[in-house]
């Protein structure tokens, strides 16, 4: 798919330079659509069965894993900054 689309867009890089050097002469004329006139018409009847879908909430026991918090005294990193001093102004 990916080479489909590689080769289309080349295909459309190398006719726009050809078309930007002059090598091809494009000459485009006005045109129009078409006119289609719609008249009457009727959608198509459909009977379809379809089933149904019930939503709600039962009870069931099921295993859940707890998570028990208790406290410990462990090392953590430590930082301590001293500022530096400020310079004594002479006066």
């Amino acid at each position: 798919m990916r080479a489909i689309l590689a080769i289309i867009g080349l295909a459309v890089i190398v006719i726009l330079a050809m078309a930007w050097l002059g090598m091809i002469n494009l000459n485009l004329r006005s045109g129009a659509l078409p006119e289609v006139k719609v008249e009457g018409g009727k959608a198509p009847a459909v009977q379809a069965d379809v089933g149904k879908v019930d939503m709600g909430y039962t009870n069931k026991t099921i295993q859940v894993p707890t998570v028990v918090m208790e406290n410990k005294t462990i090392q953590v990193p430590r930082v301590e900054v001293e500022k530096a001093r400020q310079p004594v102004e002479a006066n």
